[in-house]
């Protein structure tokens, strides 16, 4: 199969957000005002957008949908330069999360994962790595029997014709109900994990990001972990290669942060850029996520 296009391949989670800002604590068994907004999401879309809004001509994201929604995903993905290989579901709603967003812009997710975590071994195809020079797994699609075993399958697939492969674990509670055990062994064989402070802790036990990210990174070869406004380490081969830090910025909403960092972050690479190069990218862009609500950038080139 031809890789000479680079593309970007994307397996994930496509999600209908409701982003509900408050400005006050939520007031249990009565009404909170707040600010809320229908957006699309889902951590894999998220940063199949991102990487295209941070150059990569070719970006493509597998997903699960309910026929519910399908429509409005795919004009919303194709309106962000991103091809969408959508599977359509009678039987499942398309997955939704609600983002209870506090003053803090800390959000907190309530997530119905509907059709998302229903993407099985028969949506994929050997042939879809055509034209692909890298493959991501959201980790959510490691959160259910058969979207795990279709992203096994697909990493292995991924290995056997030479694309590499990242994973981004995606949620520590969904990581804390899996076992750690069961998603590492899942995850075999990627060349990139990009957790944040929370997995890292959640996938090694140690509460230092440093020791995390170094701990892992006997597992994998490259592990970037995401430190929110404290930038990124990188890891490699045991040890700390580089700490990155973010720009400065005045957060609005923390949703889909880490999506932009992993979608800025895989362009760069695919682009050439070395793992600390690229992890600058990544903060930038996780900085531009946090200024703006819920989890896509804008749709257009940079600075549209």
């Amino acid at each position: 199969m031809s890789r000479a296009a680079g593309a970007l391949l994307v397996v994930g989670d496509v999600v209908t957000d409701v982003v509900a800002r408050h400005r006050t604590p939520l007031a249990p068994a009565t009404d909170t005002a707040a600010e809320i907004r229908t957006l699309p999401g889902g951590a894999g879309a998220n940063a199949a957008c991102w990487a295209a809004r941070s150059g990569c001509p070719d970006v493509r994201v597998l997903g699960r949908v309910g026929t519910d929604a399908a429509d409005w995903h795919e004009r919303a993905l194709r309106r962000a330069g991103v091809r969408p290989l959508l599977v359509p579901d009678a039987e499942a709603a398309t997955a939704s999360v609600i983002a209870l967003v506090d003053s803090s812009a800390e959000r907190t997710f309530l997530t119905d994962s509907g059709a998302a975590l229903r993407l099985s071994p028969d949506d994929w195809s050997a042939g879809l790595l055509d034209g692909v020079a890298r493959l991501h797994i959201s980790g959510y699609m490691f959160f259910a029997a058969p979207s795990r075993e279709t992203a096994r399958l697909a990493l292995r697939d991924a290995r056997e014709a030479g694309v590499p492969v990242s994973v981004d674990p995606a949620s520590a509670g969904f990581l804390a109900e899996l076992g750690v055990d069961r998603f590492l062994a899942a995850a075999v064989g990627a060349e990139v994990l990009l957790p944040n402070a929370d997995e890292a802790r959640s996938l090694t036990g140690h509460d230092e990001p440093e020791r995390a990210a170094a701990e892992l990174s006997r597992r994998f070869p490259l592990v970037v972990v995401t430190l929110g406004a404290a930038g990124a380490l990188v890891a490699e081969d045991g040890s700390v290669t580089a700490r990155v830090t973010a720009p400065v910025v005045r957060p609005v909403d923390s949703t889909g942060a880490g999506d932009a960092f992993t979608g800025a972050f895989l362009a760069a690479r695919l682009a050439g850029a070395d793992p600390a190069k690229a992890a600058e990218t990544g903060c930038r862009a996780g900085a531009e996520a946090v200024t703006m609500i819920g989890g896509r950038p804008p749709t257009g080139p940079p600075g549209a």
